[in-house]
Formats: C-alpha cells, sequence, structure tokens
C-alpha cells in the first residue's frame, strides 16, 4: 500500500533533484530519505528513480505516481482541513428525527442554542413517531432521535445498543370541555370518564390509553383518532369527547375551550434523546444531545 508521506518524499526528491537536498526541505536526514523511498519503491514494485552519474531522474513509473501525488496530497489536505472544521464544530451535519411535542418544544429551544454555538453546524429535521423515530436511528437516516415510552411500556427492547440520553419525565393530563361536570375539579380518575366518548392520539399514545383504562376497570370508546394535538383540543372543545394529552403537548397549543385535570394516579412517559454508540463521539452529534439535555432542563 503506497502511503501519503512517502508519496510527500517522493514529490520533494523529484522537485529537488538529490535525497539531501530533499532530506534539507523535509527537515530530516538523508537516510530517513532512502529509507522512505525504498519503502515507496517496495510498494510500487518497480523502480521509481535511477542514478545516473552523481544526477538522478524518474523513472516512467516514478513520473507517474508524481503526476498522481499533487492531486493525491491536495485531496488528502483538503479533507484533513474539513475532518479538523468537523471536530471543531466549525462545520458538520446532523439529521434529526423528532415526534411532534418534541419538534415543537424543545427542538426549537436545543437547535437556537446551536446554532448560535456553532453557526458552521447543519441540523435538519423530520417527524416520526416511536418506534419509527428509533428504526430510522438504526438504519442510519438520523444520527439523533427523540423518542418516548410509558412506564411498563413492552417497547424497552427498542432502546437496546443506543445510548441513551434522559431529557424529562412527562405527565399526562385528562382534558374536558367547558361546562363539564369536571371542568372545575382539579384532577380525576381515569374511571371517572369512563362513560365519555374518547379521542385518540398516535398508535402508541392509542395503546396507552387503553392499557390505562384497562387498570381503572373500563375500556374506552374511541370516537376519534388523530395525532394532531389542536385537532385534539379542538374536538374535546367542541364538547365531541374527553381526552389525555402530555404536558409536553400543551406547551404549544391553545387551549381555548377546554380544562385541564391532574390524572390520579399519574400517567408518565419518558422523554429520551437517542443515538448510536459511534456516533456519541462525534462533536456536532454530543453537542445537539447536550443542548437537548439543556432545552428539556429549562
Amino acid at each position: 500500500m503506497i502511503e501519503a508521506r512517502h508519496l510527500r518524499v517522493l514529490r520533494t526528491v523529484a522537485a529537488t533533484g538529490s535525497y539531501s537536498a530533499a532530506a534539507r526541505a523535509l527537515g530530516c536526514t538523508q537516510p530517513a530519505v532512502s529509507q522512505q523511498m525504498k519503502a515507496l519503491e517496495a510498494s510500487a514494485g518497480t523502480p521509481l528513480i535511477v542514478r545516473s552519474g552523481r544526477e538522478m531522474r524518474l523513472t516512467q513509473a516514478g513520473d507517474v505516481l508524481v503526476r498522481h501525488a499533487t492531486g493525491i496530497l491536495a485531496g488528502l489536505t483538503a479533507a484533513e482541513e474539513e475532518i479538523a472544521a468537523i471536530v471543531g464544530l466549525r462545520a458538520g451535519r446532523v439529521r434529526l428525527t423528532s415526534f411532534p411535542s418534541g419538534s415543537s418544544t424543545l427542538v426549537p429551544t436545543a437547535l437556537a442554542a446551536l446554532r448560535a454555538a456553532h453557526p458552521g453546524t447543519r441540523v435538519s429535521l423530520v417527524e416520526a413517531e416511536p418506534p419509527r423515530s428509533a428504526a430510522l436511528l438504526r438504519d442510519g437516516e438520523c444520527e439523533v432521535a427523540l423518542a418516548f415510552r410509558y412506564g411498563g411500556s413492552a417497547a424497552e427492547a427498542e432502546w437496546d445498543g443506543l445510548v441513551v440520553r434522559p431529557l424529562l419525565v412527562d405527565r399526562l393530563v385528562g382534558l374536558v370541555p367547558e361546562g363539564h361536570p369536571l371542568a372545575d375539579a382539579a384532577s380525576a380518575g381515569l374511571g371517572d370518564l369512563a362513560g365519555e366518548p374518547w379521542i385518540a392520539g398516535c398508535p402508541r399514545c392509542r395503546e396507552q390509553l387503553v392499557d390505562a383504562c384497562a387498570r381503572a376497570g373500563f375500556t374506552p370508546r374511541i370516537d376519534f383518532a388523530t395525532d394532531d394535538h389542536p385537532a385534539v383540543i379542538g374536538l374535546v372543545a367542541a364538547g365531541l369527547g374527553v381526552a389525555v394529552l402530555p404536558e409536553l403537548a400543551l406547551r404549544s397549543v391553545r387551549t381555548e375551550g377546554v380544562r385541564t385535570l391532574a390524572l390520579e394516579p399519574s400517567v408518565e412517559r419518558e422523554v429520551v434523546a437517542l443515538t448510536l454508540p459511534d456516533l456519541a463521539q462525534v462533536p456536532a452529534v454530543a453537542a445537539t444531545l447536550d443542548q437537548l439535555v439543556l432545552a428539556a432542563a429549562r
């Protein structure tokens, strides 16, 4: 295998015309230059320089290698500079996947802080609910994924082998329309809403709702299902049913026409940022994770 350091020596020997002059230009000894040239000729499998009296000249193979060495070394220099920029967070790219309530709350704060600190780092965003978000990460479609799971969820295996950065514990709250008998209550149990029509959210949230209601002794009658949180609010405000939403989802939507109830016993979900172990060492990915943690702490 031809090494870049040997190419640099060859190019210098060709430019200066001798091993001793090349040694002076490279800041090393003449035997060191001679040794590296022998190693390069062994890798090439043919002589690259021949002596004619006190003069040295390139063989045909040597001439070919010198011509290619300029482009190769220039490319390596450019690659080294680009890598240095990435390591120094003067450049880099992070593809982020998030569920909608994370996209509207945690992500804007985190990315604004990241851009202010490292303006050369570019971050793109696509939305996906878990378990799809973790699958995208494993498939190489993103570098960081925001995800959540509920206590006692069977989804724990989804995070096996991933780096998990805890962000927050998000409580679910009940939503009832104004004028509902429980509208002025501070809290309620799910069983108090057993006879109501329900508005459910994403598939995982809907599964959690059914499980929580089963523990409360009933099966909810789900009349509407939507992943859109403003739509949930609108349906509840119109008196078409009741719902539960994470507190995180309520941070970025208007709640006119509905009242919120603390659920007893509480229902919580764990919100995290995920990445792969090797990606966690990439500076731009590590910086993105750090900013997500700080955003969640605000």
